[in-house]
């Protein structure tokens, strides 16, 4: 958590630092970066970082043709008909830190976006302590009503129980 305020921090700082010049700076800058190809259908891979493992959520939308074909090295491939959404599990064993190329392709138009593998230790499995039973209302305000109700229940299967018992015994004499 400290590393994700930290890294924000520093962001600010230098779109603070670089003011107006901050979108001139950015748009030349052609590294691929995370943002999509600008293509005349729309996609996403959702999350844009997940760890090794997980799960993606591929979509797109405004293709003319049903089918979008979706590639990356990381998953397998897979193929969006009419707009449905489809979930894809990363490799496990996808490097820590790597970023991958996901290209959506749409009747012969091609776009790629970013998918970036997780870094660090995967958390630990929670640790199994029994449960916390609590003290389950015997402290605190007893409602008279509700004792008596449950008295009367109470009474009601024990007498049940005791005419069930009875017939039976009658019945096999």
């Amino acid at each position: 958590m400290r590393s994700i305020s930290v890294l924000s921090s520093v962001a600010l700082a230098s779109l603070v630092a670089l003011g107006p010049a901050a979108p001139a700076a950015f748009a030349g800058d052609d590294d691929g970066g995370t943002q999509p190809d600008v293509t005349s259908f729309g996609f996403s891979v959702t999350p844009s970082t997940v760890a090794a493992g997980g799960t993606v959520t591929l979509s797109s939308t405004g293709c003319e043709v049903p089918t979008v074909n979706v590639d990356a090295p990381v998953f397998d491939k897979a193929q969006l008909n009419e707009g449905h959404s489809v979930t894809r599990q990363v490799y496990p064993d996808a490097k820590p830190g790597a970023q991958y190329a996901v290209t959506f392709e749409c009747n012969g138009e091609t776009g790629t976006t970013t998918l970036t593998i997780a870094t660090g230790r995967p958390s630990p499995a929670p640790v199994d302590r029994g449960v916390r039973a609590g003290v389950g209302g015997s402290v605190g305000g007893t409602d008279p009503a509700l004792l008596a109700a449950g008295g009367v229940l109470i009474a009601g299967a024990l007498g049940a129980g005791y005419v069930r018992l009875r017939k039976r015994r009658t019945d096999a004499a």
